[in-house]
């Protein structure tokens, strides 16, 4: 593929050369002339010196028809600018690397939409996710990078009889905006379908909104999971993402941040978590908050030595699971040896989405769940396709087929069978690898 990195930063120089590895075709645009000629003779790209904003240094580039633009400058406007004008000036994707949470917040304005980016892509939130994924279980944090948070996925551990048990799903009851998305028996895991029946043991995923989520929990768990305390060390964006994540479910959650304005304003963000002005790294302020019976200590601070350290002194007073982010590759081996039980790689993370987005025809990306088998799969519908000639009920799908959530110009929600899709949408599918082609046949305009 043919692909055009804007920004040769920490993050973009390492995807330059991860895709280089991968043989793609890779040009990068970098203002720096010290780092364009660093580029040239130590990577097997082509590197141009100009600013990734002008339109002349784009179609320098070779912007027009490109497969894939990275905007991965440390300027989120300029990202976006950069990734507007390459979409407009004919890349058939192009994602844009964003840190201010104000531009991934849909509340107020949706700037992904209003300047026709296919993705932003924000380091802290995907590390963010990771760690949620770890705490909750395998898979059940997948698809919140997919509908861009706006929908949840809960696992939910049924260990009791409960009015769904031994129901299929077509006579529980569940609301438009709640779907089962997967169901996990005895260590096989398979794509919920209308007449699957919940058993003892099962582990399932309900996706849909906190509330709605909420709202139907009692009929597949009678008791509530046990409450399970996070303590987070950091308030910047993973800190806050994470928090986020997790309040209000079966957590409770304590965010520990040094700076006091910082923390002042976290706390207005966050409802269900307590925030406590307070310096991880020394061992007897973690005493002092009771780390050692937390269930989950995650040291995210902006400082990779701050979090192992923390992580160390964590472990030391008896928490049982420690995580941290690790940004130096080179730290690898020695957080293996002190215990550390999950360290977060923001570059690692943001590689595995951009190797995710480089797909052909109509898929926008594609990710397989925990274990393999089954796929997450984001399709951009087009005109004329045969997605969207009846509603979904009616849609030739294979078995095990799960079309999750819609994305349009006005909402994102969970599909349902009445639903129709039009060109504009973006639909996230859960799907069997064996069966993904004839999914795509429904969204390839050449089918």
């Amino acid at each position: 593929m043919r692909i055009v990195i804007l920004g040769a930063g920490t993050v973009g120089t390492w995807i330059a050369d991860l895709l280089c590895r991968n043989n793609h075709s890779v040009t990068v645009v970098e203002s720096n002339p010290d780092h364009v000629r660093s580029i040239n003779a130590e990577l097997d790209v082509r590197a141009i010196h100009g600013s990734a904003s002008e339109s002349a240094i784009l179609f320098q580039a070779g912007i027009i028809g490109c497969d894939l633009c990275l905007a991965l400058t440390g300027d989120d406007e300029v990202n976006i600018v950069a990734a507007s004008m390459a979409k407009a000036m004919g890349a058939r994707r192009s994602v844009a690397r964003v840190y201010g949470r104000v531009f991934r917040d849909l509340s107020t304005f949706d700037y992904q939409r209003h300047f026709r980016i296919d993705r932003f892509l924000s380091l802290e939130h995907l590390s963010a996710v990771e760690f949620v994924r770890a705490i909750r279980s395998p898979g059940s944090a997948v698809l919140e990078n997919f509908a861009r948070g706006e929908l949840e996925v809960q696992e939910v551990i049924c260990d009791d009889p409960a009015p769904a048990t031994g129901k299929p799903l077509k006579e529980v009851g569940l609301p438009k905006g709640v779907r089962v998305g997967t169901i996990q028996r005895q260590g096989k895991t398979w794509i919920a379908g209308a007449g699957d029946s919940i058993q003892l043991g099962d582990h399932i995923t309900l996706i849909g909104t906190r509330d709605e989520i909420d709202n139907v929990k009692n009929k597949f768990q009678v008791k509530a999971s046990p409450v399970q305390s996070i303590v987070i060390a950091g308030g910047g964006e993973t800190g806050l993402a994470l928090a986020r994540m997790l309040e209000g479910q079966r957590y409770h959650v304590t965010l520990m941040e040094e700076n006091l304005d910082r923390c002042e304003f976290l706390a207005r963000l966050l409802e269900h978590t307590t925030v406590v002005h307070a310096d991880a790294t020394r061992k007897a302020i973690l005493e002092e908050e009771r780390v050692g019976k937390t269930d989950v200590f995650v040291a995210c601070t902006g400082d990779d030595e701050n979090n192992i350290m923390s992580c160390v002194e964590a472990r030391e007073i008896g928490a049982p699971e420690c995580m941290a982010i690790v940004q130096r590759p080179d730290y690898a081996n020695v957080v293996e040896k002190l215990g550390i039980n999950l360290a977060v790689s923001p570059r690692n993370v943001v590689a595995r989405q951009v190797l995710g987005l480089l797909n052909s025809g109509p898929i926008i990306s594609k990710k397989n769940l925990p274990g393999g088998g089954i796929a997450i799969v984001e399709f951009e519908v087009m005109p004329g396709v045969k997605a969207t000639q009846h509603v979904i009920a009616n849609l030739k799908l294979p078995t095990h087929c799960l079309i999750a959530a819609i994305m349009s110009s006005d909402y994102v929600r969970v599909a349902s069978a009445d639903d129709r899709l039009t060109p504009g949408d973006t639909v996230v599918v859960l799907v069997d690898e064996e069966a993904l082609d004839l999914v795509v046949k429904l969204f390839d305009e050449t089918s």
